[in-house]
């Protein structure tokens, strides 16, 4: 029998302990594991906003920080503008582009994906990526997010450096002005469509 691979895709922005007791689990019963931080690109440009405000690299540091080469970090989880045409879910062929483009460098026959909400694994299985049944973990990146903007504006530093991997504690430090630019803007240029988040800049 030939080994079974596990996908995660992922906002990690930043990556939290839930996301790093995630991938640890994925790692104990599969082999290899590739994780799919989001991007969103338009003009050969990644675009992020106060929801996604570390970089492809950023987050991909993060995880690499925290375990090596015992994963692979791929970028093909990548909306193109205009974001809109993955949509509706399913019935969009850019949709089913994306789908192709995620396991363009799964090198297995066999693999699996993981998501911790319903709706999500719902559309992962439609989609032939074998989602595991999982629960959703407690800490979230919204709520780490929040304080780190918190301590930008007022100075609050915050329980975020308990919520995150050591390693990616100073990763957020290397890159504290990410944190800055977006904590100062008084709107998140972030739009959500049928539970989506997607960059307003781009969308159409």
């Amino acid at each position: 029998m030939g080994r079974i691979a596990a996908l995660y895709l992922a906002h990690l922005s930043p990556m939290t302990k839930a996301h790093e007791s995630i991938i640890s689990v994925l790692r104990r019963d599969y082999a290899p594991v590739y994780v799919f931080p989001v991007r969103f690109i338009q003009d050969n440009r990644e675009i992020n906003t106060k929801s996604f405000p570390f970089s492809f690299d950023q987050r991909k540091e993060m995880v690499e920080a925290t375990f090596g080469n015992s994963v692979e970090v791929l970028s093909d989880y990548t909306f193109y503008a205009p974001f809109s045409q993955y949509l509706p879910p399913l019935l969009s062929s850019k949709s089913w582009q994306l789908r192709n483009q995620i396991v363009s460098h799964i090198k297995e026959d066999k693999f699996v994906s993981y998501t911790g909400d319903t709706a999500e694994r719902v559309m992962l299985k439609i989609y032939g990526l074998h989602p595991l049944k999982a629960r959703r973990l407690e800490i979230s990146g919204s709520s780490v997010k929040e304080m780190l903007y918190r301590e930008v504006i007022e100075g609050d530093p915050g329980i975020w450096r308990s919520m995150v991997p050591s390693a990616t504690v100073k990763v957020i430090e290397d890159n504290w002005s990410s944190v800055e630019r977006f904590a100062k803007e008084k709107d998140d240029t972030t739009k959500r469509v049928m539970g989506m988040k997607f960059p307003r800049e781009g969308y159409k």
